[in-house]
């Protein structure tokens, strides 16, 4: 599928009806979602990990890239990449070799061992990803101001705007202000000149009411592959009871 349909997804949305993207952790749980008829999928770096054997941030960068290319020949949907931040490699061979896995977008985080990047440096860099990508990618630009915070003195919603419109002007088509509460998101979406992503925990608010408060689309982390692996431990525990 091209990058054209997916990005289309993403606009002209309205109120109360955001892009719900699954996250698929492997090839089989991708046919699940979109043999359920969902429009396209999004990985997530800890799902993924977590069904190679990895804790979240340890995978190879060649395991994760081929785990993301069996995932999108798997599907007749678009497939996002997480892709965390970029493993160190440099544009160019990033983005030849996500196009190489049939992905046509990715996440791209502005941290890396739990310390934000500079802003203006992770702009920078998306910049050239968009100067690589041209329009075969679309680049999901995640802020982390929400998850390692923000220094004394510094308001942690104006600093995540700030850094959002950044990757927007530096070529981002949406950004992603993960961990965002709720009742910030109104104020997030009208300051930000470009689709806003909102992760939805199980236990928040529905994607529906997500798109009221002016999410465009919604993704999960790795909520899904974890609640299927709590399926899978009641198997067990029945399994142990007969």
């Amino acid at each position: 599928m091209t990058v054209s349909v997916f990005r289309d997804l993403h606009h002209s949305r309205t109120a109360g009806d955001p892009l719900v993207l699954p996250g698929p952790w492997d090839a089989a749980s991708a046919r699940v979602f979109a043999d359920a008829g969902f429009p396209a999928l999004a990985t997530p770096s800890a799902g993924v990990a977590a069904s190679l054997g990895y804790e979240d941030g340890a995978t190879p960068v060649a395991e994760m890239f081929a785990a993301v290319a069996r995932i999108a020949r798997a599907v007749p949907v678009p497939v996002s990449a997480d892709i965390e931040a970029g493993y160190g490699l440099p544009p160019k061979e990033l983005v030849e070799r996500l196009l190489e896995t049939g992905a046509v977008g990715c996440n791209l985080e502005d941290s890396a061992d739990g310390v934000l990047a500079d802003p203006q440096r992770q702009a920078d860099r998306l910049a050239e990803v968009r100067a690589v990508a041209g329009d075969q990618l679309f680049v999901n630009a995640r802020v982390d101001t929400y998850v390692h915070g923000v220094p004394d003195g510094t308001d942690q919603e104006t600093e995540t705007i700030a850094r959002a419109r950044l990757y927007a002007a530096a070529g981002a088509d949406c950004v992603y202000p993960i961990a965002a509460p709720p009742e910030s998101l109104p104020r997030l979406a009208a300051a930000i000149p470009a689709p806003l992503n909102v992760f939805a925990p199980p236990d928040g608010p529905t994607p529906r009411r997500l798109g009221e408060l002016g999410a465009t689309r919604i993704t999960f982390g790795p909520g899904l592959q974890r609640q299927a692996m709590a399926a899978v431990r009641r198997i067990v525990d029945r399994l142990h009871a007969l």
